[in-house]
């Protein structure tokens, strides 16, 4: 079977001229004697077009593949990962006796007994699920509309068969490729497997969504379905069923009677709350998961689907990324460098100033436009370039990030070609790092910490104790000379730890008293 599955790839790159692309990159001797030897057919279209459409034409794990590839931006050529954002998440639907027969499997009970008004025809369908519209029958959620997702029917084989066909390409471009290692084909290919595990289990989807709805709860900024967890298994997930527009449609909102500009500004918050409030956002930002609610009592809101792809940052991450937009929006090009050299991102033989002139000539010439006379891909890629100049180490768990900044930047576009997306994310970003390194985050961090420090404080003599005086056991040891220096000791340590307390809380009131000062109490 893999075997038939490599011939079908073959005769794909053939027919669509990609082995003259690939072979014109490969450094081997015996591969440049036969491009000079055999004459290749001359194809009229552009290389990066012949790669979507061939990707297209292997199935849809291929476009997921080409999805997941385009957002390598810092990897590949730009005219070939603008074409491959071209595919599109819409083949074929399977058959609706699958559906039924993956749902009863799934839930251990029949369809008719489950649901009302299931629609045969799915509302839409992907490379990994469909989705068909229903209504719950009867139990504690009875007469609600719902989505239902199901999964692919056998997909696991498929998926296995074509990663370890990936494997192997991966190995053969990054042996005999010029630029194999450099590109990191294993890695990618690595990156890829992983997204589509995840998106193989329908349950930690609705986990995602959970948490992504339990987030916004508070905020009148963004909708999430709410996951019937009766309902919700690996391979079926039944969630609450959206009405609403795809945000692609501008036109249809203007004459709803949305604010498309104020829409536009939302979305940069959404964005900008998701990666710096929470360090947990949807990675898979395309017009297909968005809609803008037309319920009259959430009228205008955004509304998320899809969330089988979710990106995460830990607190270094969100500090780090918040100082170099902060440094960028300030025009502060050298203290980019330095951070850049500070988090070990760079070789520490670079020199600050040459990094510093080459960033600024990157960012420069895109301040004070408006969004339409700039391109965030444009501005990524002169970076990514830099940054193979100066062995900057793309970081992984920032590629998610770099592909949701194209798609909240592709929304923008679309809905208000006049903003300014600097000046909307700078006074957010700087409430932010106010918030993290003020009095409010000095207590909230205090607050975070307190439930520790509470079981550790009361023990904190016995253990210094126990450190101090390993081997007494509370029988005279026969050298009290040793006994008198290590309760001398002890007691220098008790004064030690008094003092760096009241040091402690003399700092955390001083740092309170000059923020009510300087910023005038509670508003700063």
């Amino acid at each position: 079977m893999r075997i038939f599955r490599f011939f079908k790839i073959t005769r794909t790159m053939f027919k669509f001229g990609l082995h003259e692309v690939a072979l014109s990159h490969f450094k081997h001797r015996g591969v440049q004697f036969i491009l000079r030897v055999v004459p290749f057919s001359r194809h009229e279209l552009p290389r990066g077009v012949r790669l979507r459409m061939a990707l297209e034409s292997l199935g849809p794990i291929f476009v997921k593949f080409g999805q997941v590839l385009s957002t390598r931006r810092d990897l590949l050529p730009l005219d070939i990962a603008d074409e491959l954002a071209k595919l599109q998440d819409q083949v074929p639907p399977f058959d609706f006796e699958h559906s039924v027969e993956l749902i009863e499997k799934s839930l251990g009970a029949k369809v008719d007994t489950l649901f009302d008004e299931f629609e045969r025809v799915p509302v839409a369908s992907a490379s990994i699920a469909q989705v068909h519209f229903a209504r719950i029958k009867a139990g504690t959620h009875a007469g609600k509309p719902v989505a239902i997702k199901v999964l692919r029917p056998n997909m696991l084989p498929v998926i296995e068969g074509d990663l370890a066909l990936l494997r192997d390409v991966a190995r053969w471009v990054e042996r005999f490729w010029a630029d194999g290692k450099r590109l990191k084909p294993r890695e990618v290919v690595g990156e890829f497997d992983k997204y589509l595990h995840d998106e193989l289990d329908l349950m930690r989807e609705a986990a995602n969504a959970s948490q992504l709805r339990r987030n916004f709860a508070g905020l009148d900024l963004l909708l999430v379905p709410e996951m019937y967890w009766d309902f919700c298994t690996s391979t079926v997930l039944v969630m609450e069923r959206m009405v609403g527009l795809p945000i692609s449609q501008v036109e249809t909102l203007r004459t709803a009677g949305v604010d498309v500009p104020k829409l536009a500004r939302e979305g940069v918050e959404i964005f900008f709350t998701q990666v710096f409030r929470d360090g947990f956002f949807h990675a898979d930002m395309h017009p297909g998961n968005i809609q803008v609610s037309i319920d009259p009592k959430t009228f205008g809101r955004y509304i998320a689907l899809d969330f089988g792809i979710v990106g995460a940052l830990s607190d270094f991450d969100k500090n780090y990324l918040a100082q170099n937009l902060l440094a960028f929006f300030q025009r502060d090009y050298h203290r980019v460098a330095v951070l850049h050299l500070e988090s070990g991102w760079v070789p520490p033989a670079t020199r600050v100033e040459e990094l510093e002139g080459a960033i600024r000539a990157c960012c420069e010439p895109y301040f004070d436009k408006a969004l339409k006379d700039i391109s965030l891909g444009q501005v990524l890629m002169r970076l990514f370039q830099t940054s193979r100049r100066f062995q900057v180490e793309i970081q992984p768990q920032l590629v998610l990030l770099q592909k949701t900044l194209l798609n909240v930047e592709g929304l923008g576009r679309e809905l208000d070609p006049e903003l300014d997306l600097w000046q909307t994310a700078k006074p957010y970003l700087e409430r932010w790092m106010n918030q993290q390194i003020g009095w409010r985050g000095w207590l909230d961090r205090l607050k975070y910490e307190a439930p520790q420090w509470s079981k550790t404080l009361p023990q904190l003599p016995r253990l210094i104790h126990q450190v101090l005086a390993p081997h007494y056991d509370g029988r005279p040891m026969g050298n009290e000379p040793l006994i008198q220096k290590m309760l001398i000791e002890q007691q220098r340590t008790n004064r030690l730890l008094q003092g760096m307390l009241v040091f402690g809380l003399a700092v955390g009131a001083g740092v309170i008293i000059a923020h009510f000062f300087i910023y005038g109490g509670y508003g700063g």
